[in-house]
């Protein structure tokens, strides 16, 4: 295992986002579709960060790396896209909504080209990512001030957190240099960032129509 703390935690998130995506099967939700974008948004998450997690610890440098490599960034092309969705559900009526969800569709299909053809570098999936995510708390935050609710508050901390997150890894912020890198604690705080953002969906999902920007 060439990068163990990146490996094991990068490991952990994905075992993480599995157990997220099974309680959100469970969910007694009123809105079904809202459901099934949260299961998207963990299932994409947990993917990126199994196949991260491989390329970090058993592939050496070369061309399946590279390969499996674009495939984690694409994976999470697939969580911004249900983040712009989950966002436009709870914030949005239609026809606002559909015009979101199909800016997403657009931006994703952008962001596959340049990830294949243009740069793999992880800065394209955080700009890409970003304005989905700013979307989705203001989504969280205006659903708040209809429904306040503690979980609700824990999700928008959790968004907030996963802005911490990255800023940490791309600021290079480590606990040590080799055993525990700024990839490693990366991880870390994202993985109680999801907890948090999956304690406010699970209240989310559970909402009445009424309270959200769909009809």
């Amino acid at each position: 295992m060439t990068e163990p703390d990146v490996t094991l935690t990068d490991f952990a998130l994905a075992a993480e986002c599995a157990v997220f995506c099974a309680l959100a099967l469970r969910w007694a939700a009123s809105n079904q579709r809202l459901r099934y974008w949260w299961v998207v948004l963990f299932a994409s998450i947990g993917l990126g960060s199994l196949l991260g997690g491989i390329v970090h610890g058993f592939v050496e440098p070369g061309p399946t790396s590279e390969t499996l490599w674009r495939a984690t960034l694409l994976s999470l092309g697939l969580t911004t896209l249900a983040t712009w969705t989950i966002g436009a559900q709870l914030a949005l009526r239609e026809p606002a909504a559909t015009w979101v969800r199909g800016a997403a569709i657009a931006q994703v299909i952008v962001y596959t080209i340049v990830v294949l053809f243009v740069s793999s570098t992880f800065i394209v999936a955080i700009a890409t990512y970003v304005p989905a995510t700013l979307f989705l708390l203001v989504a969280l935050v205006l659903t708040y001030r209809r429904a306040p609710h503690r979980a609700l508050a824990y999700g928008i901390g959790g968004l907030v957190l996963t802005f911490v997150a990255a800023a940490v890894q791309q600021l290079r912020i480590a606990i040590h240099p080799v055993y525990f890198n700024h990839n490693a604690l990366y991880h870390v705080i994202q993985g109680v960032a999801l907890f948090l953002i999956f304690l406010g969906a699970r209240r989310v999902a559970t909402l009445p129509a009424t309270t959200r920007g769909t009809t």
